[in-house]
């Protein structure tokens, strides 16, 4: 993630904070909120202060933290694998990527015994791919580099798609080329195959969601869009992916999205997360909006999630409670209650575009996090909820309950 100083004026978060220096900057108060909203009850810390800590992913027992950019002179070449078998995270090893810069992007495949790990250059961008069979110590199988992801390759999502296993990777734009998503068939993780290779978005293509044989992207200015990849009905698959629709969302700078499906109400909402300018450890802005994909050639904006002084980054959807949980870099993590029709609220708390404040609508179940920090990312597993914190390592936290 991390882009020179010597680049345009006006960058993201996401591509600029640690390019110009070492320090930790102090965070940036964020606006009170309600004072009735609850604190998240923190479980324990497994703490990293010599590298920034990145992403985190989950597993059955075990969860995987990665790092980013450079901090105090040390790269973002490490994976932290931590023990959650009690509330305390645990450190049982430390793999270092081999020539890496960043690992921002990293993600357990539970079916497969599978960790890969998405690699911006040092000097070439690729993914790392290792093997799960003992989950405490990941063992290496291969790096899949080529002319498609040398650039780097800034997220990777790995999913299913009729049975076969594929890992889907945004690319950097560098070079004079154009941003691009490669999508690979890794179902032999020793023998990667690149099914599809498209130039996308403006001048980002920043992550996907797959499900149900749907592509989610993240486009950035060129908004959220949907494609056929098998399962839209319009002949499309993982060789020859089919537009089904596009949204430009409010703000831009779409960064992240999530497909939720409530188990409840059985409604369907994007979760799209956008990323403005912000710095590490001191500022960050962008608002989580919601996107109602009841068609995907009509998709329309409905509401949004804003907490004042602070942007979302990475987000994690607990479907069964129907729980957002959304860490907002120097605001920590906000728990949202997503249940229901999340187009209905009252007058007072719809927008001049009338779309509906979740959090004036009382949405908001709980915040974690607060101070001190500059959160990454959360994710979950069963009763297990970790947060990524880019200044002092992985907090495990208790989910909220209803």
């Amino acid at each position: 993630m991390m882009r020179s100083c010597l680049g345009p004026v006006v960058l993201t978060l996401a591509w600029l904070c640690a390019a110009c220096g070492d320090g930790d900057s102090p965070v940036t108060p964020v606006v009170p909120e309600d004072p009735a909203v609850p604190a998240m009850t923190v479980l324990g810390q497994g703490v990293v202060t010599a590298r920034y800590t990145a992403e985190i992913s989950v597993g059955a027992r075990y969860a995987y933290s990665s790092s980013w950019g450079t901090r105090t002179g040390a790269r973002g070449d490490m994976i932290y694998v931590w023990d959650l078998l009690t509330s305390q995270p645990t450190l049982t090893d430390s793999v270092q990527v081999a020539d890496a810069g960043t690992t921002g992007d990293v993600q357990v495949v539970d079916d497969a015994n599978l960790l890969v790990v998405a690699i911006e250059p040092s000097p070439r961008g690729a993914i790392a791919i290792y093997d799960l069979t003992d989950p405490a110590h990941p063992q290496f199988i291969r790096r899949h580099e080529t002319a498609n992801t040398v650039n780097g390759v800034h997220t990777a999502q790995v999913t299913r798609v009729d049975g076969r296993l594929y890992a889907f990777l945004c690319i950097d734009p560098r070079n004079g080329e154009r941003a691009k998503l490669v999508i690979v068939d890794i179902t032999d993780p020793r023998a990667p195959v690149e099914t599809w290779v498209q130039p996308l978005g403006a001048p980002f293509v920043h992550d996907v969601f797959v499900r149900d044989g749907i592509l989610i992207t993240a486009e950035w200015n060129d908004g959220v869009a949907a494609y056929d990849i098998g399962g839209g009905g319009r002949g499309g698959s993982p060789s020859a992916p089919v537009l089904l629709g596009r949204l430009l969302t409010q703000g831009g700078s779409v960064h992240n999205v999530y497909w939720q499906r409530d188990s409840v109400s059985g409604a369907k909402y994007l979760f799209v997360g956008e990323e403005g300018p912000g710095a590490i450890g001191s500022s960050s802005v962008g608002d989580v909006h919601v996107v109602d994909v009841t068609s995907w050639s009509a998709m329309r904006e409905v509401a949004f999630f804003r907490v004042s002084g602070a942007g979302t980054h990475n987000f994690f959807v607990d479907e069964p409670q129907g729980v957002l949980y959304a860490a907002y870099y120097n605001a920590g993590l906000r728990a949202v209650d997503v249940r229901g029709d999340l187009s209905s609220c009252p007058v007072a708390a719809r927008d001049a575009s009338s779309r509906c404040d979740l959090a004036l609508a009382g949405r908001t179940l709980a915040r974690g996090l607060t101070t001190g920090g500059y959160v990454w990312g959360v994710d979950g597993r069963g009763d297990m909820l970790v947060a990524s914190d880019m200044l002092r390592g992985v907090f495990r936290l208790a989910r909220v309950t209803r």
